[in-house]
């Protein structure tokens, strides 16, 4: 499932990054020096994000959208989905993943370590994808299995 546009069209990262609306204020020396936990912060959003958007159409009661969102993005969910595309991340990607893991410095009182520690890493690729990739992010975006 992917976020529709009014024409039809499916929309993408790249639709809507910060890049695109506001060219030359991220720099790639920029994200470079950010922390894993700002692109995991970032992550965090931009996934809600994508979520919230796949649940728009059809209409529903807020509740409902409420229900079916936090579903989406609890730690276990998030760490699910981080184990789904696991198989289809480069080199660099992993990377990336690995320094969100050890970043996850803070812990949930809800989630087990290791599925906070995944969660976050999910959420860390998110964010750096985001600031450095949107179309690999829509790709690994649509590779996640969304319930609807």
């Amino acid at each position: 499932m992917s976020p529709i546009a009014d024409n039809g069209q499916k929309l993408s990262f790249s639709d809507i990054s910060l890049n695109q609306l506001h060219p030359g204020m991220v720099t790639s020396a920029v994200i470079e020096r950010l922390s894993p936990a700002a692109w995991a912060y970032l992550g965090d959003a931009v996934y809600e994000l994508y979520v919230r958007t796949l649940y728009l159409a059809p209409p529903k009661k807020m509740q409902t959208y409420h229900k079916l969102v936090v579903g989406q993005v609890r730690a276990e969910t998030q760490a699910r989905h981080l184990r789904s595309i696991a198989p289809y991340l480069n080199s660099t990607e992993l990377a990336i993943v690995k320094r969100g893991r050890n970043a996850a410095a803070s812990r949930s009182q809800r989630a087990d370590p290791e599925i906070y520690q995944q969660a976050s890493s999910l959420e860390t690729l998110v964010g750096y994808l985001y600031l450095t990739d949107p179309e690999r992010l829509t790709i690994l975006m649509a590779l996640l299995e969304i319930e609807s």
